[in-house]
């Protein structure tokens, strides 16, 4: 049976939340949109296949506004001209940062991000995917639920 690992060490969970508090924060200071943030975590999540992650951060993803059929194109985001230059920078630090180690033509879609985003931005986008990438282990590991939700949203009992 799986332990809950935020359960079983809630300090070290705790520890984990104040990180990605900061790293949100960061990202406001540096103008990184929530759109942008959550298109990585939706990416880095399919990645890693962690359920419970890809199910709350395409939630969210909705929230903020990023349209459905944006959402449904992420696997192909390389085919497709739906995204802007930012939100390509993001997808491909999401990758850069999940399919490790790094191959030359992800180093060449980091620099290509690294330019498009600035280096401050480019930094805080490294540690949102950096931060995904450990939530998403925390919950695969854990064996997070995934609950089932009406169309609005709400957990359905």
């Amino acid at each position: 049976m799986a332990i809950y690992m935020d359960k079983a060490q809630p300090s070290v969970w705790k520890a984990a939340e104040q990180l990605s508090a900061a790293i949100t924060q960061a990202a406001q200071e540096v103008g990184l949109p929530d759109t942008e943030s959550e298109l990585l975590k939706v990416r880095a999540s399919q990645l890693n296949g962690c359920a419970f992650c890809l199910d709350l951060h395409a939630r969210e993803a909705r929230a903020v506004g990023i349209p459905q059929q944006k959402l449904d194109l992420i696997p192909a985001w390389r085919e497709s001209t739906a995204f802007t230059a930012r939100e390509v920078a993001m997808l491909s630090i999401a990758e850069a940062a999940t399919v490790l180690p790094l191959t030359p033509a992800s180093r060449t879609e980091l620099a290509a991000a690294q330019a498009v985003l600035g280096d401050d931005a480019f930094a805080v986008a490294e540690w949102i995917a950096t931060a995904i990438n450990m939530f998403n282990r925390i919950s695969i590991l854990s064996h997070h639920p995934v609950r089932p939700r009406d169309a609005e949203g709400k957990v359905i009992r």
